[in-house]
C-alpha cells in the first residue's frame, strides 16, 4: 500500500491502480503487472498521483478511471479504479480523452546532456535533434515547450516537468539500443533519411560540386574522393570515408528490423 505525506489528523483515502505493459518498468517488483492500493490525502490530480509512483506523465497515453477516459487534470477520488496505459498501447474504448493537444507530425527532439552518442546517431538518420552538453533541465524543458520537441532522457524526474508534453524515458544505456527505442516509440522508421543532417550542428546537408570546395580538402581527400556533401549551417564537409561503412551498417540494420 502506497503512503503519501499527509496533514496531522487527516484520514487517508484509497484508490486502486493498475499499470500496463512497459509502464511496469518504472514500478517496484511487487507492484508490477497487478492491481495495488494507493493511499492519498485531499484531491490530488491523477497526473500527480501517477508521477508520485515514479512514472513520468510523458510515458502515459491513456487513463481510465472507473471505466471512463480522463485527462491529467482529473482529481483522484476515494474508491477509484485507475487503469493506466503507455504510449501506443492499443485499446478499443471510446470516447477517450486526448492527453496531449496534438501528436508530433513533424518529429523533433531535444536530448539531455548524457545522450551525446545518441544525438549523433539520430542526426545520422536525418532526425532534427537538439543537443548541447551544457543544457540544464530548465533550458531543455523550455526549448521542448517552445519548439514542440520531444525530450529524450534517462532521468525520469526531468519528464515530470509539467510544460513537457512529449518525451521518452529511455531504458537502455547503449546508444544504438536507445536509437531503436526511439524509432519504435515515435514510429520513425518510415521517415529515416540517412546522411541528410550534420552530425555536429544538426543543420541539413546538400550535395556540393568538388570544385567548389576543393580548396578546403586535405591532399589525400582530394585524390581519393569525388562525391561530397556540405552542411548548409556550419559548412562542414562530408564524404564517404572510412567511417562511412560503419555508419551504413547501422542504418541498414535499422531499416531491416
Amino acid at each position: 500500500m502506497e503512503n503519501e505525506c499527509h496533514p496531522n489528523n487527516a484520514t487517508p483515502l484509497f484508490a486502486n491502480f493498475r499499470f500496463y505493459e512497459e509502464l511496469n518498468d518504472f514500478l517496484p517488483l511487487q507492484k508490477r503487472n497487478q492491481t495495488f492500493t494507493y493511499s492519498f490525502f485531499g484531491k490530488p490530480s491523477i497526473k500527480d498521483a501517477i508521477e508520485a509512483q515514479g512514472i513520468p506523465h510523458t510515458e502515459v497515453d491513456l487513463i481510465i478511471a472507473d471505466g471512463q477516459s480522463v485527462g491529467f487534470e482529473y482529481h483522484l477520488r476515494s474508491g477509484d479504479f485507475i487503469s493506466v496505459y503507455p504510449v501506443f498501447e492499443g485499446i478499443d474504448i471510446t470516447p477517450v480523452v486526448k492527453l496531449r493537444e496534438k501528436p508530433l507530425r513533424n518529429p523533433k527532439f531535444i536530448l539531455d546532456v548524457h545522450l551525446g552518442k545518441l544525438a549523433r546517431l539520430m542526426r545520422l538518420l536525418g532526425f532534427d535533434t537538439f543537443y548541447r552538453n551544457d543544457y540544464d533541465d530548465l533550458e531543455i524543458a523550455r526549448i521542448s515547450a517552445l519548439q514542440h520537441r520531444a525530450v529524450l532522457t534517462r532521468d525520469r524526474k526531468l519528464l515530470h516537468m509539467r510544460i513537457i508534453t512529449h518525451g521518452c524515458c529511455l531504458r537502455s544505456m547503449n546508444a544504438e539500443a536507445q536509437l531503436e527505442e526511439v524509432i519504435r516509440r515515435f514510429d520513425l522508421k518510415g521517415i529515416i533519411s540517412p546522411f541528410s543532417r550534420c552530425l555536429i550542428c544538426n543543420g541539413t546537408t546538400q550535395s556540393v560540386n568538388k570544385e567548389s570546395i576543393v580548396h578546403l580538402l586535405e591532399p589525400k581527400t582530394k585524390l581519393y574522393y569525388d562525391s561530397f556533401f556540405q552542411c548548409v549551417a556550419c559548412g562542414k564537409i562530408y564524404w564517404q570515408g572510412s567511417h562511412f561503412g560503419r555508419l551504413s551498417q547501422i542504418v541498414n540494420a535499422l531499416m531491416r528490423s
